[in-house]
C-alpha cells in the first residue's frame, strides 16, 4: 500500500489545522471590521466573494500541477516532478499579475457589474478594499503554487508552519491598521496584503532546497516547456473554469441577496465566515484527496486510488459530523461576537443552520469526491456538472425562491442545498462507474 494510515495522519492533520488557521483569520478579519460599522462588513464581504473567485482560478491552477507532480513521484520520475514545479511557477506568476491588473484598471466598474446599485457608503468601503486587494494576487498566486507542490509531496507540515507565519502576520496587521491607524476596510486589505506577499516568499525560498523530491531547479533553456504545460493546463484550465464559474454563480447569489438590503448582506457575510468553519474537514479532505489518489494514479494502480478513495471519504462523513455538531450546538454563544443588530444575528443564525446541518450529509460527495476524479485526469466530467448544477439550480432556484416568493436569503441558501444533492448524485454515479480512469497523463 503506498499510504499507511500514520502516512494519512501525517498529511490530514496538518491540512486540518491549515484550514483551521484560515477560516478563523476570515472570522477574525469579519469580527475586526464589524467594529468599524455594518456599511464596512458588508462591502468587505462583497469583495471577497470576489476575492473567492480569484482564489479559486489560482488554486486551480496550482491543483493542476500538484496533480501532475503527484502522479510523477507516484510514478518515481522526480526529474519531470521538478520540471513541473517550474513551469507552474510561471503559469501561476502570469496569471496573478494579468488579474491584478485587471482589478487595478477595472475596480469600482466591475463592482458596479457585478452588484449593481449598492448604498454608496458600502461601495466606498468595497472599492478600497477590492483596490488594495488586487496588489495580492501575484503573492497569492506564488503561495498558492508552493502550497501545492509541498501537498503533493505529502509535506503538509511545512504548509501548515508557512499558513501560521502568514495568519499572525495578518492579524497583526490588521489589528496595527484598522484599530491603531483606524483605516477601517483598507486596513483588513493591507493585512491580508503584507501576510501574502511574506508567505509567497518564504515558501518560494524553501522549494529551492534540492533534497526536497520536488523543488524548483536553475531555469534551463527553453525557459518554458510547453508540453509540461499543456499537462498543467489540462487539469488546470476545466478546474479553473469550474472553480471560477461555482465563484462566479455565488456573486450573482449574493447580488440577488445585495437587492435584500444591509441586514441581510451583513447576515450574510456572518453566515458565510461560519459556513467555512463547518467546512473545514472537508477543505483538508480535497487537498489530501488530490496527493493520494494523484500518487495512486501516476502509480497506476486503480485499486489503491478507489480504496483511498473510499476511506477518505469514510474520515471526512465522520469528521463533518463531529465538528459541525460541536459548532451548532454552541452557536447561541458564538454568534455574540459580532457587534450586528438582533435582526441580523437572527437570520444569520438561520442561514448557519441551514448550510451546516445539510453539509453533514452533502458536502463530502459533492465538493471531496469530485477531487478524486480530478487527480485521475476526469476534470472535463466535473466541469460540466458543475457548471450546469451552478446556474440550473443555486443561480435559477435562488432567484426564484428568494426573490419571487419571497423568501430572501433563506430562499437563496434553500437552493443551495439543491444543488448539493445533484452534484452528490452525479458525483457518486461517475467514481462507482470507474469512467474516470480513462486518461492518463504521465
Amino acid at each position: 500500500m503506498l499510504f499507511s494510515n500514520k502516512d494519512l495522519r501525517k498529511l490530514i492533520i496538518p491540512l486540518v489545522f491549515e484550514q483551521m488557521l484560515i477560516m478563523l483569520v476570515g472570522l477574525c478579519d469579519t469580527v475586526m471590521v464589524s467594529q468599524v460599522g455594518e456599511a464596512a462588513v458588508s462591502g468587505v464581504s462583497l469583495v471577497d466573494m470576489i476575492n473567492q473567485l480569484i482564489v479559486a482560478v489560482l488554486s486551480a491552477l496550482a491543483t493542476g500541477g500538484a496533480v501532475i507532480s503527484a502522479q510523477y513521484i507516484g510514478h518515481q520520475d522526480k526529474k519531470h516532478a521538478c520540471k513541473t514545479a517550474n513551469q507552474l511557477f510561471l503559469v501561476v506568476v502570469f496569471a496573478g499579475v494579468l488579474l491584478m491588473g485587471i482589478v487595478l484598471l477595472g475596480n469600482e466598474t466591475i463592482l458596479s457589474l457585478v452588484f449593481g446599485a449598492i448604498e454608496p457608503e458600502v461601495m466606498q468601503n468595497a472599492a478600497i478594499y477590492f483596490l488594495i486587494s488586487g496588489l495580492s494576487y501575484p503573492f497569492l498566486a506564488v503561495y498558492n503554487a508552493g502550497g501545492a507542490l509541498f501537498r503533493s509531496m505529502g509535506n503538509s507540515k511545512i504548509t501548515l508552519k508557512v499558513s501560521v507565519l502568514m495568519n499572525i502576520v495578518n492579524v497583526i496587521g490588521n489589528a496595527i491598521f484598522i484599530f491603531g491607524c483606524n483605516m477601517g476596510a483598507a486596513g483588513a486589505a493591507l493585512g491580508s496584503l503584507i501576510a501574502r506577499a511574506v508567505a509567497a516568499v518564504v515558501i518560494n525560498l524553501l522549494l529551492r532546497n534540492s533534497e526536497l523530491e520536488i523543488h524548483y531547479t536553475a531555469w534551463e533553456r527553453p525557459i518554458v516547456h510547453m508540453d509540461t504545460i499543456k499537462k498543467i493546463l489540462y487539469i488546470g484550465i476545466p478546474n479553473g473554469i469550474e472553480n471560477g464559474i461555482f465563484q462566479f454563480g455565488r456573486i450573482i447569489v449574493v447580488a440577488i441577496i445585495a437587492g435584500f438590503g444591509t441586514t441581510q448582506i451583513a447576515a450574510n457575510a456572518v453566515a458565510n465566515n461560519f459556513d467555512g468553519i463547518g467546512c473545514i474537514p472537508g477543505c483538508a479532505m480535497q487537498l489530501a484527496m488530490i496527493t493520494v489518489v494523484g500518487q495512486c494514479v501516476g502509480a497506476g494502480d486503480y485499486k489503491q486510488a478507489e480504496y483511498y478513495t473510499k476511506k477518505l471519504m469514510k474520515i471526512s462523513f465522520v469528521a463533518f459530523a463531529i465538528w459541525n455538531g460541536v459548532i451548532l450546538s454552541t452557536l447561541h454563544q458564538t454568534l455574540q461576537v459580532y457587534a450586528l443588530s438582533e435582526e441580523t444575528m437572527k437570520l444569520a443564525y438561520l442561514l448557519i443552520f441551514i448550510h451546516d446541518g445539510i453539509a453533514i450529509f452533502l458536502w463530502s460527495p459533492s465538493f471531496v469526491l469530485p477531487n478524486a476524479l480530478r487527480a485521475g485526469n476526469d476534470v472535463k466530467f466535473t466541469m460540466r456538472v458543475s457548471i450546469f448544477s451552478m446556474f440550473a439550480f443555486r443561480v435559477a432556484a435562488s432567484y426564484i425562491l428568494g426573490v419571487y416568493f419571497g423568501m430572501g436569503a433563506v430562499g437563496v441558501w434553500i437552493a443551495m442545498i439543491i444543488d448539493w444533492t445533484f452534484r452528490t448524485l452525479f458525483f457518486v454515479w461517475r467514481f462507482f462507474s470507474r469512467k474516470w480512469q480513462s486518461v492518463r497523463l504521465v
